[in-house]
């Protein structure tokens, strides 16, 4: 099991940027792929991005693509996600996500990642 904790969220205006840290604990960092999920109020969790154990290979949803960035540092056991040109509809509480032992690539699938940070908060006002 990984333990991972996230940083970073908060009240932004629309167009602005932030960026989110997610820390993690417990198993060799480089070996397993890094995802971000997204929860909206009401709403299922949603696949953000994702980023393979190497780093090499990224995969974004649609609706981010351009304006946001996976990336991750493996000496630091980090993956961040830069958010730039924040929309009101990129609210919600965002979720770092580790990939199940032997995921070395970059997955969507919400069942490739099995241990769970407890999530930030990011608001973005119109």
């Amino acid at each position: 099991q990984v333990q991972l904790v996230e940083s970073g969220g908060g009240l932004v205006q629309a167009g602005g940027s932030l960026r989110l840290s997610c820390a993690a604990s417990g198993r060799t960092f480089s070996n397993y792929a890094m995802g971000w999920f997204r929860q909206a109020p009401g709403k299922e969790r949603d696949f953000v991005a994702a980023i393979n154990s190497n780093g090499g290979r990224t995969l974004y949803t649609d609706s981010v693509k351009g304006r946001f960035t996976i990336s991750r540092d493996n000496p630091k056991n980090t993956v961040y996600l830069q958010m730039n040109s924040l929309k009101p509809e990129d609210t919600a509480i965002y979720y770092c996500a580790a990939g199940r032992s032997g995921l070395g690539y970059a997955s969507k699938a919400i069942a490739d990642f099995d241990s769970w940070g407890q999530g930030t908060k990011v608001t973005v006002s119109s």
